[in-house]
């Protein structure tokens, strides 16, 4: 029998930002970097030292130390210190796919000016791992991941709790991907700190080991234990070889050794047992009481997962594609731009940032760095799609001698319709073309002219035109200085033909009277109706919805409840018993306040009154740190009163119905949920999950006692009985919850707490989110489940915006209508089309949401050598210059390669 070998591995959980605002942290962060090159320098027998598997750490010590880097390269070029493969520790849950992806391959690329990285897939503290993880790991060549959550259950302070049922017997496990993709997973099952301080002196070191060797030895599964030396910002244990000397003399039938995850891993693999339990899919800690999931970070200040979900869309859905196109057409691709915004967007991404369970001021800082990105974004995406339109022949149909060309992209990747409600200059003065106090008079009192909008055959479309006056302006030329003027301002609205996937179309607002019939979508007695769906609001405020393709109908849906929330930032916790406040036939005042050819609106006032916040008791039991699950407070008797003014949207080619809420929050210890149910007699669900519609439980497994079941999605959630479904998309409400007999879908729009929670008392009233709030979501019906419906089509409708560029009248060297690529997604689901991040070449990247194989076929670029790769964007296989008929395998990630496309 092997010799037992305890791996004693020195790390320091380094939470960028939490308990501490970020400047505060690097301040110790500094101070372990500067002991740790010391210890290395002076002493051989300290190995090596793993800095938490993000290399974002490097760059917050050398901003302070440059003179540091090559003493720094040094140690990582000898493997003494271990550095990557991520850029930070992200949350899984509330990042997309596309971010996911983005922070292992910035976090590898950052490493080659070091040196080598660790292949692992580290997640020590992450608040649940999606279940993709092994196939996306296995795609950028790691076959191995570390994770402290998901598996086994872990209670308050992270101590292990006992159960017959666990998932894995060991804390060694294969971990498999839907698509059958695995990886040898480790769980810290005595969590990352279980080698922590560890002693120098005999009588301590003797106690020490006796309890620390009885309980790795309970859940590994090979002669080899694992210790974690170090724990959250745990400063370096400068003693550590004499405590290793030390334990060896005192444990003479043990090896104790200064060790690496790349020494630990290779060990454990030539002494794994036959066979492993194998778990699959997502790590939720689904096996446990459910008090400890962290679940409910997902609707911690719900403010900052909806800057983050339009930051990513802009990024990802928006900018990469158009700057492909603009870059497949002769321009130069922003490459170091978008890196350097992903790397912005990134800060807000570790799990204690994007998971709003901080102190105030770290989420204050959050705040600016996701506008900076919306506004390198906004200024990218302007500059790209008007470099595109310089390209694009935009002279007028026969017959119009004057008109102003619109040019709308659509960068979804599916065909799709459209309501295009644009601001533009129709006509411009600029300061000295006419004295300056006349300009604004002369805009502003001119009559328009009749004005229609036409396509590209000159047929017109229906549109609203609406006079917006005149407002100051300014353009800044590449070749002279600042141009101000004033701008008479047109607002136009109109439904588009349908938009070719990646494909664009150009519309002429002309002067000509209209000829068309204005037929509104908002008819008499609150009702919405296109040719897919019909609204009918009724007076307390929910609505019907019928899906006129299929028949059938969603009664009373869309009313809010209301209760108590004495948790924290990480959990939810109401009273026991209390009963939910609710706008069920509360009287709302309904009134339509759009209605045109395009798309017809309704407005929905609700005067909800309910408990201004908990108890006074409350206080009491924050200040004595009593953990959530064991509080009972009440609400208080005082009550407030929410203004809730919800906007009912239909637009005349969609298959769903937009939903805005608006209010100012005057409450405080509450969340606030729309409610929809169905009657669809169902026992699982569905939500986007990153690379994954995933298939989830209504009820949760037999260990869980929390009265709450509620999940995590990226950007919606479905319910089916196989006949007919639901699925609500939402931009940025990342909480809900199955409830009322598996029926309903709940989905959160605030929750508002006072504190951080977890191992002490921190008080964070901006997490109350008070003042005016405002929450959108969109309502999809549809036959069948959301996967065979391709309802997720409809959701990334609602998500991602078309661009709509005013230009010129020009000739192009590109059609006035066409498509940059032209494929067929056949059931696939985009993610991704961008230049590579170390080469030239394209990578459109797809997942397969279904059982069942699909096919993903190109038909142009032209001229073009298609490869796979994987998502590090490596060759694994060459395709050839032409791409039809790819098969992509059940749940697959696939990335295609296009090289020789500029």
């Amino acid at each position: 029998m092997a010799k037992t070998t305890a791996h004693i591995i020195s790390h320091s959980h380094w939470d960028r930002e939490w308990y501490l605002p970020f400047e505060k942290h690097r301040f110790y962060l500094v101070k372990l970097m500067d002991a740790l090159l010391e210890k290395l320098e002076n002493d051989p027998d300290y190995k090596s030292f793993h800095l938490d598997g993000q290399t974002i750490a490097l760059d917050d010590y050398l901003e302070v130390r440059p003179e540091k880097f090559e003493l720094v390269k040094k140690y990582i070029e000898e493997k003494r210190i271990i550095i990557g493969p991520w850029y930070i520790l992200q949350d899984a849950f509330l990042t997309s796919a596309e971010a996911n992806v983005r922070n292992l391959v910035i976090g590898i690329n950052e490493t080659k000016k070091y040196g080598p990285y660790s292949k692992l897939g580290y997640f020590p503290d992450t608040f649940g791992i999606y279940g993709q993880a092994p196939q996306m790991l296995r795609q950028a060549g790691i076959d191995t991941a570390a994770f402290g959550r998901g598996v086994k259950p872990t209670g308050f302070n992270n101590m292990v709790s006992d159960s017959e049922n666990f998932e894995s017997p060991y804390s060694e496990l294969e971990w498999q991907s839907p698509d059958g993709s695995s990886v040898l997973g480790v769980l810290f099952a005595n969590w990352y700190s279980n080698g922590n301080e560890i002693p120098s002196s005999e009588e301590e070191a003797k106690k020490f080991w006796e309890q620390k060797l009885a309980d790795a030895e309970k859940y590994a599964s090979t002669p080899h234990l694992l210790y974690m030396n170090g724990c959250d910002h745990q400063p370096l244990q400068k003693d550590l070889p004499e405590a290793i000397k030390l334990a060896n003399e005192l444990y003479p039938d043990i090896e104790f050794k200064h060790s690496s995850f790349e020494e630990y891993m290779e060990a454990i693999k030539n002494s794994l047992p036959e066979k492993l339990q194998t778990v699959k899919g997502e790590l939720r800690n689904q096996r446990t009481d459910g008090w400890s999931t962290l679940v409910n970070t997902a609707s911690a200040r719900i403010y900052l997962k909806q800057m983050n979900q339009s930051a990513q869309t802009k990024l990802e859905r928006l900018l990469e594609p158009i700057a492909t196109f603009a870059y497949m057409n002769g321009e130069e691709y922003p490459e170091d731009y978008l890196r350097f915004a992903w790397k912005q967007l990134m800060q807000n991404h570790p799990h204690d940032s994007i998971c709003g369970c901080s102190i105030d001021e770290v989420h204050e800082e959050m705040v600016t760095r996701f506008k900076k990105v919306d506004q390198m974004a906004d200024k990218l995406i302007e500059e790209q799609s008007e470099k595109l339109a310089a390209k694009i022949n935009t002279e007028a149909p026969a017959g119009f001698d004057k008109a102003i060309p619109l040019i709308v992209m659509n960068t979804a990747g599916y065909k799709r319709h459209t309501t295009i409600e644009k601001v533009i200059d129709f006509e411009k003065v600029y300061f000295g073309e006419m004295p300056l106090q006349e300009i604004h008079g002369y805009l502003k009192n001119k009559a328009l002219p009749k004005l229609a909008v036409v396509n590209v055959k000159g047929e017109e479309i229906p549109a609203t035109i609406e006079d917006l006056g005149s407002a100051f302006g300014y353009d800044l030329p590449d070749d002279k200085f600042r141009q101000p003027h004033y701008a008479k301002k047109v607002k136009v609205t109109f439904a588009t033909e349908e938009l070719a996937a990646f494909g664009y179309d150009t519309y002429f607002l002309v002067e000509k009277e209209s000829t068309v019939s204005l037929q509104g979508i908002a008819k008499e007695g609150n009702i919405l109706e296109n040719d897919y769906l019909r609204v009918s609001v009724h007076g307390d405020g929910t609505y019907d919805v019928l899906d006129k393709v299929t028949g059938h109908e969603l009664k009373a849906v869309g009313s809010y409840e209301d209760t108590s929330d004495i948790g924290n930032e990480y959990m939810f916790k109401k009273a026991t018993g209390e009963q939910a406040y609710t706008t069920k036939g509360l009287q709302a005042n309904v009134k339509i306040i759009e209605n045109n050819a395009s798309r017809g609106s309704i407005e929905i006032t609700h005067q909800f009154e309910i408990p201004a916040a908990a108890h006074e008791e409350l206080e009491d039991l924050k200040d004595r740190v009593v953990w959530h699950k064991d509080r009972e407070a009440r609400r208080s008797d005082e009550m407030t009163t929410l203004e809730l003014k919800t906007i009912l949207t239909l637009d005349k080619q969609a298959k769903g119905v937009a939903v805005k809420l608006a209010f100012n929050n005057t409450a405080k210890d509450h969340r606030l949920r729309v409610v929809y149910p169905t009657g669809f007699t169902t026992d699982h669900h569905l939500a986007e999950s990153a690379f994954e519609i995933v298939e989830r439980p209504n009820k949760p497994e037999m260990e869980w006692s929390n009265p709450s079941f509620d999940h995590h999605q990226h950007s919606f959630a479905s319910l089916s009985d196989g006949k007919n479904g639901l699925t609500v998309a939402t931009k940025g409400l990342q909480e809900y919850e199955v409830v009322e007999d598996n029926t309903t879908l709940a989905i959160t729009v605030l929750r508002a707490v006072s504190e951080l929670g977890d191992w002490g008392y921190f008080p964070t009233p901006e997490a109350q989110c008070l003042g005016e709030q405002t929450a959108e979501w969109y309502v999809i019906p549809h036959a069948g489940d959301a996967i065979s419906a391709k309802a997720y089509e409809a959701a990334y409708d609602f998500q991602i915006p078309t661009i709509c560029v005013q230009t010129d009248s020009h000739d192009g060297e590109l059609a006035t209508n066409g498509q940059f690529i032209n494929w067929e997604s056949n059931g696939l689901v985009l993610t991704s089309i961008k230049r590579g991040e170390t080469s030239e070449d394209l990578f459109l990247r797809v997942y397969n949401p279904s059982d069942e194989e699909k096919t993903l076929t190109i038909h142009h670029p032209d001229h073009v050598n298609y490869y796979e790769s994987n998502l590090i964007e490596e060759k694994i296989a060459t395709i050839g210059e032409k791409y039809q008929e790819r098969p992509v395998g059940p749940y697959k990630i696939l990335t295609v390669g296009m090289e020789g496309v500029n």
